[in-house]
């Protein structure tokens, strides 16, 4: 039942996603957009209601509990960011703003990025493991929670490993290209020369 609530939850998003965007710049309805977008938290509450009310009725703990707090910490972390960006390309191409301004692609602003997004990948995980920590005290049952301990290991080591992708950005920086315009380098934190 939780992997497809899970399920529905993703599918859920998208569609307020879609409906909230499409209220915003097609419709030209602002108000009724931001307001169906604001209702994405409550997917969330949901799914966590319900992840609880399993729990509490007895349910065996099992990967479906664990991927559910993941779910949860991943859209905490990385929820917003996907809604700002999404929303500035609709804006782009429904409403005629100007294209949205990308990552930047070389030198330490780039590492700077790669760590902010990763700052939201820790966060996740901080979320999913207090979500998953609660779990373990509602059920009580030592011999019950080992599968949504493990999902806290799996948490960290995400999040781990998304640690060492972005260093590799402050360790080997990639270098703006001698073509690349002057605006590119210059935001990219390297000196031009007139």
């Amino acid at each position: 039942m939780i992997a497809v609530l899970i399920a529905a939850c993703e599918i859920g998003f998208w569609v307020l996603l879609a409906a909230g965007l499409a209220c915003r710049y097609l419709l030209r309805m602002p108000r009724v957009g931001l307001a169906l977008l604001l209702c994405e938290p409550l997917l969330e509450v949901v799914l966590l209601a319900v992840t609880a009310l399993d729990l509490k009725n007895g349910a065996e703990p099992n990967w479906t509990h664990g991927l559910a707090a993941l779910y949860i910490g991943y859209t905490v972390g990385h929820g917003h960011r996907t809604v700002k960006w999404l929303d500035g390309h609709a804006a782009h191409r429904l409403a005629g703003a100007p294209r949205p301004q990308g990552p930047p692609r070389y030198g330490l602003a780039r590492a700077r990025h790669e760590t902010r997004v990763w700052l939201g990948t820790l966060l996740g995980a901080a979320v999913a493991t207090a979500l998953l920590q609660i779990a373990v005290w509602y059920v009580g049952d030592a011999s019950r929670t080992t599968s949504l301990e493990d999902w806290r290991l799996i948490a960290w080591r995400a999040a781990g490993i998304h640690a060492l992708v972005a260093l590799t950005y402050w360790i080997w920086p990639k270098k703006t290209p001698a073509g690349a315009p002057e605006a590119e380098r210059a935001a990219d934190g390297e000196k031009v020369s007139r």
